[in-house]
């Protein structure tokens, strides 16, 4: 109900703002570029989808040799004792565990590409759980499960160790200290997977002050705190270059692992393999019509110029509530974080270039970039692709994380780098 509101209301605001650009400003052009932006939006979210298609093909092939090998069920059970008190309705040892815990892996090492295909097959497994529910219980299937719910919030705010694309585009633009940023963008994000927790624990119910549950949150901290001392102090070249070891030996040992226990266990890789691409690419023909309309939703609020008044009007208000000056120029980052990940790295690095790399602006927008997910792409393509339609309150949990993350980012940059 809520994405439908919004989705309702990008087209609605921009109409609004076309009708104002040719009665006010005299821009009789304007409904021909938003048709114009829309007809290219689409384009590009079918574009999109199709990329996705060679990397899910690739990724749950690999997965259901995973899968057939044992290897999946294996890490399941690693988490078992913390996923079976946040994700009370998946039973002991189901796959979709191990799924799970391979897609948070590598959302915290930078892993898009590979963290994408895994959290799909996630998905379509809590899928299968949630019909089985529904069957039972006469309950209806396209309504999202508690466990996918917390899962995708899970998701969308995800824990980031290794922000190695922003710390790029850094150095390109002549940042003294590139990896600066490293430091604040994973306490905000660490801030922002709590308050994505503790949201959806209160509309589940869930009971955090569990002994298991607090054990594994406090020895998250301890790691993350860990991790930290360790990369602090390395060097920008040095971190830059750790980070794309371990990412690689990471996914390469992975895919090593899993074909080395199918040759023990005597399972045909190539065959399992295939299968698993077969179902990555009915998955993506799946994610394509919700990926256009959201994508599309967006296009046509940014052309219009819907979005740039939204943006001045919160500046303004925020301005006019006390707020100071110097974290306005690096807000549409935040802003448009949620609904467009290139248009947030667009503005992220306009910022910088307009006012540098290691200015406050600059730096606040990097932290923004870093510390919150695009929350509506998510949404669109993992529930897409499970065809649920009713996500309860994914969105509003995911928005709340997405809110902290910002509120944690601008005071990290008031801590570490104070305006001059």
């Amino acid at each position: 109900m809520v994405l439908n509101f919004i989705w309702l209301f990008f087209f609605f605001g921009a109409f609004v703002a076309c009708l104002f650009h040719w009665l006010v400003l005299g821009d009789a052009t304007i409904f021909n570029k938003v048709v114009q932006g829309s007809f290219e939006m689409s384009k590009t979210a079918f574009e999109i989808g199709l990329g996705l298609t060679g990397i899910l093909c690739f990724w749950l092939g690999i997965m259901k040799i995973g899968e057939k090998a044992g290897a999946v069920q294996m890490l399941g059970r690693l988490v078992d004792p913390l996923f079976r008190r946040l994700f009370p309705g998946i039973p002991s040892g189901h796959p979709a565990t191990g799924s799970m815990l391979m897609n948070i892996s590598a959302n915290l090492l930078g892993l898009d590409n590979a963290a994408t295909p895994m959290g799909l097959k996630a998905m379509k497994e809590l899928q299968e759980l949630n019909e089985q529910e529904a069957a039972r219980t006469g309950g209806d299937k396209e309504a999202a499960s508690d466990a996918q719910v917390l899962f995708v919030v899970l998701h969308s705010s995800s824990l980031t160790l290794l922000p190695v694309g922003i710390m790029t585009y850094r150095a390109q633009l002549g940042a003294a200290n590139p990896a600066d940023v490293f430091l604040p963008i994973l306490l905000a994000t660490f801030f922002s997977t709590m308050a994505g927790l503790v949201s959806v624990s209160f509309f589940q119910n869930i009971r955090l002050r569990n002994p298991v549950v607090m054990a594994w949150l406090v020895g998250l901290t301890v790691a993350v705190l860990g991790t930290l001392w360790y990369f602090m102090r390395l060097s920008a070249e040095q971190l830059g270059a750790t980070s794309a070891l371990i990412s690689g030996l990471v996914l390469l040992g992975l895919i090593v692992a899993f074909m080395s226990m199918a040759v023990r266990k005597q399972i045909n890789a190539f065959e399992s393999f295939i299968e698993g691409a077969r179902e990555g690419f009915n998955t993506a023909i799946m994610v394509v019509p919700y990926l256009v309309a959201i994508l599309v939703g967006i296009a046509v609020f940014r052309a219009s110029g819907a979005m740039d008044f939204l943006m001045q009007g919160l500046a303004a208000g925020l301005i006019a509530l006390g707020a100071p000056a110097d974290i306005v120029p690096a807000l549409p980052t935040a802003l448009m974080k949620p609904l467009s990940g290139s248009g947030a790295r667009g503005m992220m690095i306009d910022t910088m270039k307009t006012f540098g790399a290691d200015s406050f602006a600059g730096r606040l927008s990097c932290l923004f970039q870093g510390a919150t997910d695009t929350t509506f792409y998510v949404i669109a393509v993992y529930f897409g692709s499970v065809a649920i339609r009713k996500t309860r309150h994914t969105l509003t949990c995911s928005l709340i994380a997405d809110l902290v993350g910002a509120i944690a980012a601008i005071c990290m940059a008031y801590l570490f780098f104070p305006p001059r």
